[in-house]
């Protein structure tokens, strides 16, 4: 990954890695870019024009919630989301990923 790119498009090359049937999280895919900057990584998976291809629907908050969604925290949108998951074989009980450790991806 070559340090000309932009800080999205760093974060976009690394959702791409992101294996079906797992999730990572906001704050690995900042600890990998050296930073600490876990909401400007949700903020790049907000604004990514390659999705579904780059998976940010597979990013998720530390504790296993599914956190955001295309800018939305409720409603349809986080509903999309859950489902795109489920579709992978990911399980999702009341907004959070069921058996987390097991599904985590750490690169």
């Amino acid at each position: 990954m070559t340090r000309n790119m932009k800080f999205e498009e760093r974060v976009w090359k690394f959702m791409e890695k992101i294996p079906k049937g797992k999730v990572t999280t906001y704050g690995l895919i900042a600890r990998k870019l050296n930073t600490n900057a876990y909401r400007a990584v949700g903020n790049a998976c907000r604004e990514n024009p390659y999705a579904p291809r780059v998976p940010c629907h597979r990013v998720v908050k530390s504790d296993g919630t599914i956190g955001g969604f295309g800018g939305k925290t409720s409603g349809k949108t986080i509903e999309k989301k859950i489902q795109l998951l489920r579709k992978e074989g990911v399980e999702v009980r009341n907004k959070k990923i069921v058996d987390f450790e097991k599904v985590l991806f750490k690169f």
